[in-house]
Formats: C-alpha cells, sequence, structure tokens
C-alpha cells in the first residue's frame, strides 16, 4: 500500500477481520431466487441482522404493484420480495448511496442448490456467490470499516439492498431513484465485469416488452381467409424488429405465446421482445421503431396489437462525472496494489437507474468471479478482502473531497 494516511490504512486493514467468506457460504445456503417469496423474506432477515450493525434506521420496504402479461395476453399481478433499506446521517452534508440485490437466478426447484469449492480454498462455486451475495459481504465489510474511522460522523449514506434485480427491479425502482436523491455518488456490487477486476463502464438500456396480437379465428381449412392468424402477425413484427437491430440497437425476439389446434386460424398471440439501445436518443429511435412496426403489421395483417412493457433500464453512457469516479476508483486501486480498469458491457443493472438519476456510479465494486447466470458461477476467495479495501478507501476519499 502506498499514500495512505493513517486514518485510510486503518480503515483498510480493517476489512481483513470482517467474516466475509463466512456470510457469503451462509447466505449462498438460502435460495432467494427472485420468484421464491419465501426465501426472499429468510434472506431479507438475515441480511437486516448482520447490516443492524450499521448505525441509522432500517427497514424492509415493500415492493410496489407489478403486472405482466401472461401466455393468454391478460394482465396478472406478481409479487416481489421486500427491499432493504438503510439510511445512515440523513443531516451530514456528505450523501453516497451504496445499493445490492439479495435474489439469485435459480429457483429452489433447480438442481443448483450448493456450494463447492472448485480450487482448494481459493475458488468458491455456488448459487449466488459471486451474483452478489459476494458483493454484499463487501459491501458491509467496508461500511464497518468505515464507521469505525474518525470521519464517520461526517459521511451520510443509504443502503438499498433489493429482492427483484435479476429481473428488471419492477418492484424496486422507485425506492432506488428514492434513495439517489441529492448523492454524490454512488457504488453498487455487482461482480467485476471479468474474472481479472475489471469494471463495467458504460452500459446500453433494456427494455421488455410484451405485444399482445389479437386476430380472428376460422377453420383452418373450410374459410381461412375469413380468420386473421394472429401467431403469423406476431412472426412478422419479430421479423420486422430483429431486422432493425444494428451495434447500438440490440433487438432479441425471444418467445411468441399462443396458437392452438392445427384446424383453427389462431386469434391470439403474445410475442416477448427485448431491446437494449446504446444512448437515450437510441431509445427514442427504439420506441418510435417499435410504434411503427405495431402500427405496420396492425393494418397489413388486419389484427389489432397492443404493447405492454417499457424501458426499465435507462442507457448509461459515460459522462465527466462518471468517468471522474471512475478515476478515483483507479487511483484507489493502485494505492492498493490493485489495477482497475473498465470497459464498456452489454450487459445492464440497478447502475443503469442510478445514472438516470443524474448521479455518478461505478456498479461492479463487487468480488472477482465469473459464470454468473449458471451453474458454474463461481468466486475468487481473496477478492473478497481486496474488494472490500478498495470500497472503503473510495468511501473515505470520497469523504475528503478527492475526485469529485
Amino acid at each position: 500500500m502506498r499514500g495512505l494516511s493513517t486514518i485510510e490504512a486503518a480503515a483498510v486493514e480493517a476489512c481483513a477481520a470482517e467474516p466475509m467468506l463466512h456470510q457469503v457460504r451462509a447466505w449462498s445456503d438460502v435460495n432467494s431466487g427472485s420468484r421464491n417469496l419465501a426465501g426472499l423474506a429468510e434472506m431479507a432477515s438475515i441480511l437486516a441482522d448482520a447490516f443492524s450493525a450499521l448505525p441509522g434506521a432500517l427497514t424492509l420496504r415493500d415492493p410496489a404493484p407489478v403486472e405482466e402479461i401472461d401466455a393468454g395476453g391478460r394482465a396478472r399481478s406478481v409479487e416481489h420480495g421486500s427491499n432493504l433499506h438503510l439510511r445512515v446521517r440523513p443531516e451530514a452534508s456528505l450523501q453516497l448511496l451504496f445499493t445490492g440485490h439479495m435474489d439469485t437466478v435459480y429457483g429452489p426447484d433447480h438442481p443448483f442448490q450448493t456450494i463447492f469449492w472448485r480450487d482448494r480454498d481459493e475458488v468458491l462455486g455456488g448459487p449466488g456467490v459471486a451474483d452478489m451475495k459476494g458483493g454484499i459481504a463487501v459491501m458491509l465489510a467496508a461500511l464497518k470499516s468505515v464507521e469505525r474511522s474518525p470521519v464517520a460522523a461526517s459521511i451520510g449514506y443509504e443502503v438499498v439492498i433489493n429482492s427483484d434485480e435479476e429481473v428488471g427491479s419492477p418492484g424496486s425502482a422507485a425506492v432506488i431513484a428514492e434513495a439517489a436523491r441529492g448523492k454524490i455518488a454512488a457504488l453498487t456490487y455487482e461482480p467485476s465485469a471479468l474474472p481479472d477486476g475489471t469494471l463495467a463502464g458504460a452500459r446500453p438500456g433494456s427494455g421488455n416488452f410484451s405485444l399482445v396480437v389479437t386476430g380472428r379465428s376460422a377453420h383452418a381449412g373450410r374459410n381461412p381467409e375469413e380468420g386473421r392468424n394472429a401467431l403469423l402477425a406476431a412472426a412478422d413484427l419479430a421479423l420486422r424488429l430483429a431486422s432493425a437491430a444494428g451495434d447500438r440497437l440490440r433487438v432479441n425476439p425471444a418467445r411468441i405465446d399462443g396458437g392452438g389446434p392445427n384446424n383453427v386460424v389462431p386469434e391470439r398471440a403474445v410475442l416477448r421482445v427485448n431491446i437494449r439501445p446504446s444512448t437515450p436518443p437510441d431509445e427514442d429511435k427504439a420506441r418510435l421503431l417499435l410504434e411503427d412496426a405495431v402500427k405496420g403489421v396492425a393494418i397489413e395483417r388486419d389484427v389489432g396489437i397492443e404493447i405492454h412493457g417499457g424501458f426499465g433500464r435507462p442507457p448509461k453512457p459515460l459522462d465527466a462525472r462518471a468517468r471522474k469516479l471512475f478515476e478515483l476508483v483507479r487511483r484507489c486501486g493502485a494505492d492498493l496494489g490493485q489495477t482497475i480498469g473498465w470497459r464498456d458491457s452489454g450487459g445492464v443493472c440497478d447502475g443503469n437507474n442510478i445514472a438516470a438519476c443524474g448521479v455518478p456510479v461505478v456498479d461492479t465494486m463487487g468480488v472477482r468471479g465469473g459464470a454468473i447466470h449458471s451453474d458454474q458461477e463461481y468466486l475468487i476467495v481473496e477478492s473478497l478482502e481486496e474488494r472490500a479495501r478498495l470500497s472503503a478507501l473510495v468511501i473515505l476519499r470520497l469523504a475528503s473531497g478527492d475526485g469529485l
């Protein structure tokens, strides 16, 4: 370590005493898939106990109401878990935001349920070890270390750990936006973009849409001309949208629900599509593209089409303030002997939503690992302490006015 003050060195060293590996192993034994409400409730309770070591007011916030379109094209309510919210020293002049998510991608019916050692004591495999129960442990360790510092009284912050990040944060987006108000910077604890610790820089936006097509049924043999085939209209719409994709606009028609007996012209279909624009202007173009494609198919095939969904993740370009925050993280890494770089990512996360609130954010402050969203997910164990040290130093440097 080089160039650290006595206060910074003490906080950084204190991270080593935190039981991060023990926490990750215990937390990853709890299935907290995004739709597993019982598991999420258990995880929220465990995390509430852990984060109660920090000062401030801790609550479990109810999710906002959420609807989704079922396979028949009908809207139905979908329940999500509670979201942990901690507010510390709201009167302080410096205000920061820290976010993470407790949900994982696999539910209790998936075979990937247990942790295991992939490489002796160095690489731990298991559901959520990197994405992001390891990241939550890093966040908590860094904050506890900073709280022991004599400058802690000057730092105010909020922590949000949501229960639905893996499905787009529909029930928690409002909580995150509320917590982002007035913050000078935010750190989010997704795992690093690469196993070497590279951070994710700019991110595209992401919109998920369900396009409900209503045609007209008819006998496939006797009077097919009187029918209006909703399945064909949905396929036509999928092809039109996909043909508009390019480097700045990714379009993924993912599924078509609908159809029925072979002798019936199908009257209902639902097209599911994900659209990822690179920048806010690209998002505006994507909206027009979608509207034009829907209008064209509806007219040409004489069907009705309803658009459900929206852009839940705004694009996250790197502006000047975000670059300054990245540079601060890079300098802190260098002082700790860590090489920190970043590159653009095609993935999205809550960092998109935070950046859209005008707050600079580094959203891959979590552990080094890889193979996330698969049954080969792993955590590089030494990165727990490494990343906690990095976070603690970044927080203290922000408190000193460095970087922003």
